[in-house]
């Protein structure tokens, strides 16, 4: 599942990016892969794992609803189960 998401920008200032990426591994563990930065500039990569698919799906949508109160908004999202909006 992959969901990017974009901050309109301010006035001389580049565009923001978030974006969320869960995966499962071959063990069974999931790992959810948060990259964030300018376009164009510097970015930021965090990755966690997590034992189990719920508790992986949880911490996806909070990241995706914590971009969504900054003002971020979703312009392309993919996956078996697309996350709801």
């Amino acid at each position: 599942m992959r969901i990017f998401l974009q901050q309109p920008p301010a006035a001389g200032e580049p565009t923001r990016y978030h974006k969320l990426t869960l995966e499962q591994d071959l063990l069974g563990s999931w790992w959810l892969h948060r990259e964030s930065g300018q376009v164009g500039g510097r970015a930021t990569a965090k990755r966690e794992v997590y034992p189990g698919q719920i508790e992986a799906l949880a911490a996806f949508e909070a990241a995706r609803d914590a971009q969504l109160k900054r003002g971020f908004r979703i312009t392309f999202s993919e996956g078996a189960e697309a996350p709801r909006r």
